[in-house]
């Protein structure tokens, strides 16, 4: 009886890590930063079709609102101040994704105005290559940044300035 169950049936134990990291991971609010023709797939991620909801994903319009920002499409050194901006607003812990072959690397633009790969400028964590890329690898994408978030050590006692906040290289 207490010893086979010594701790009741209501009751859980875990680490205060996966607890944090499997709160933020199921609730992801990513800012849409659409650019170009990635935004149109971005859209029908969120669509009925794909429903992000599911995932505890709902895009947010604000960066004060966000913990993950999505570039999607070609970025022109002219919006790049705008979106280190928009990037800096956003509460930590943050996470970006590059979208589409133009947000990863320039794409076929290989001119003196467009930004050869958003990574110049930001710390990306889920690349997502395509032109562009289907809502179901924006979908593949996003699971992969919650395995990401699943792996981070300290995140809660870096938030109340305990710390860093470790994340794991990948394998």
């Amino acid at each position: 009886m207490g010893v086979d169950n010594p701790l009741g049936e209501n009751i859980i134990t875990t680490s205060l890590d996966a607890l944090v990291n499997w709160s933020r991971k199921s609730s992801v609010w990513p800012m849409t930063f659409g650019l170009a023709c990635c935004a149109i797939e971005m859209m029908a991620t969120g669509a009925s079709h794909n429903d992000l909801d599911r995932f505890g994903i709902i895009f947010r319009a604000s960066p004060r609102q966000s913990d993950c920002i999505i570039i999607a499409g070609t970025v022109t050194k002219k919006m790049l101040p705008v979106i280190k901006t928009v990037y800096e607003q956003m509460p930590e812990p943050k996470w970006v994704i590059a979208m589409g072959a133009c947000a990863c690397s320039g794409g076929i633009f290989d001119t003196y105005s467009v930004v050869q790969g958003i990574d110049e400028a930001l710390p990306v964590d889920v690349y997502i290559p395509g032109c562009p890329p289907r809502p179901e690898a924006l979908l593949f994408g996003l699971m992969k940044l919650q395995d990401k978030i699943m792996t981070e050590r300290n995140s809660f006692g870096s938030a109340i300035g305990m710390g860093e906040r470790y994340i794991p290289e990948a394998a």
